[in-house]
């Protein structure tokens, strides 16, 4: 190269290449070298919505469950109580705010009950929509929960003269009912609500009860009967021995649109019955009594057999017997007999005898006589 010669860029491709990539590496340095990005927007700290809002009525009472979030919409933990808004509405109407004073930890259970203004507990049932809403300390919120839907309108009447009696085959519930001339949408069906009083405690382990062993109850159960128009159910589903507690309400079931709802009155008075099996068994049927004569191996005798009782409880049977006129004895050992026969070799040849049965359970207690079969003893 000559002496003052200069070189221009587009003959040296290769230096200015690297001048190039080595400007562009101490940009890139100097970036990264304190150099502040761009800044984050601040958090709103907007609670999440609730998202499994509940509601149930009864009588003239609206009650909501619910599960308070525990971060907000920027996935932070929140921190402190947070207030919760109640509102409800008809159909496209705005969300009308319900008065409510409500504080909530993040994560804890959340529940309000409110008492239904009188232009909402009055009509026809019509569909309302209740939210609940979780605004930051500014008022604002991330929205409304999901809509726990119930009916509003003229609640069912209330239950009068619940009895309850109990019987051989169950508890017998007696009611006031409904009237004939009351508004279509008023009449309704029965629900029972039935608390077992005396749950017993599992003394074994599972284990150990056997594959017969009966299940435990359930503390609370609840009967939907159809029709209010005979005022009266059964509840046949009951363990001798237990104490129950019975409150009943009218139902209402609307179909609003694809959805059937319900409309629940008010809950009766409750009425308590201790279940006491003082009840005998059936009496025994299809007695019959068959003379044998006597042989070189056994005596002359009277067998008689009827048809076996099905009663859970049963203990056994005892066999009576008479003659003429005179006053029915028992024949059977004190021990109530397991099966439904019984061998008389106690006769007197040609004595006519009268015989009756009656069934006994666990409790002791003796069902009525049979009806009488009458046999003769075979002469010899």
């Amino acid at each position: 190269m000559r002496p003052g010669h200069k070189l221009g860029w587009a003959a040296l491709p290769a230096a200015r290449s690297a001048v190039l990539s080595t400007i562009l590496t101490i940009g890139f340095v100097l970036t990264g070298c304190g150099t502040p990005g761009a800044p984050m927007p601040p958090s709103l700290n907007l609670p999440d919505p609730v998202t499994n809002l509940s509601a149930t009525r009864a009588g003239n009472q609206v009650s909501l469950t619910w599960t308070m979030p525990r971060r907000n919409t920027d996935k932070l933990l929140l921190k402190g109580n947070l207030p919760v808004r109640v509102c409800h509405k008809e159909d496209e109407n705005a969300c009308a705010p319900v008065p409510a004073n409500l504080l909530f930890a993040p994560g804890a259970a959340g529940s309000f009950t409110e008492t239904l203004p009188p232009a909402l507990a009055a009509g026809a049932p019509r569909k309302l929509a209740c939210f609940v809403e979780l605004p930051n300390r500014k008022g604002r919120s991330a929205g409304l929960s999901n809509a726990a839907v119930v009916l509003a309108g003229e609640a069912p009447a209330a239950v009068a003269n619940l009895t309850a009696e109990v019987r051989k085959d169950g508890v017998a519930l007696r009611w006031t009912p409904d009237s004939p001339s009351a508004p279509p949408f008023s009449q309704a069906a029965i629900r029972l609500h039935r608390t077992l009083l005396t749950p017993q405690p599992d003394a074994k382990p599972k284990s150990q009860q056997g594959i017969l062993a009966p299940a435990p109850e359930p503390l609370e159960q609840s009967l939907l009967v159809d029709s209010d128009a005979a005022g009266r159910a059964l509840d046949k589903d009951i363990r001798f021995g237990q104490t129950y507690e019975y409150r009943a309400q009218r139902v209402a079931r609307i179909t609003v649109g694809s959805q059937t709802l319900e409309l629940a009155g008010p809950l009766s008075a409750p009425v308590r019955v201790e279940a006491l099996d003082v009840f005998p068994p059936a009496v025994p049927t299809g007695l019959a009594a068959v003379a044998t004569a006597p042989s070189a191996v056994s005596e002359a005798a009277i067998d008689l057999s009827w048809q076996p009782n099905t009663e859970a409880d049963l203990t056994g049977y005892a066999v009576y017997r008479r003659e003429g006129a005179e006053s029915w004895q028992r024949i059977s050992p004190a021990q109530p007999l397991v099966g439904p026969a019984f061998h008389d070799s106690r006769i007197q040849p040609g004595r006519t005898y009268r015989y009756a049965v009656t069934a006994i359970d666990q409790g002791g207690h003796e069902s009525a006589r049979s009806a009488e079969a009458e046999e003769t003893a075979p002469n010899p």
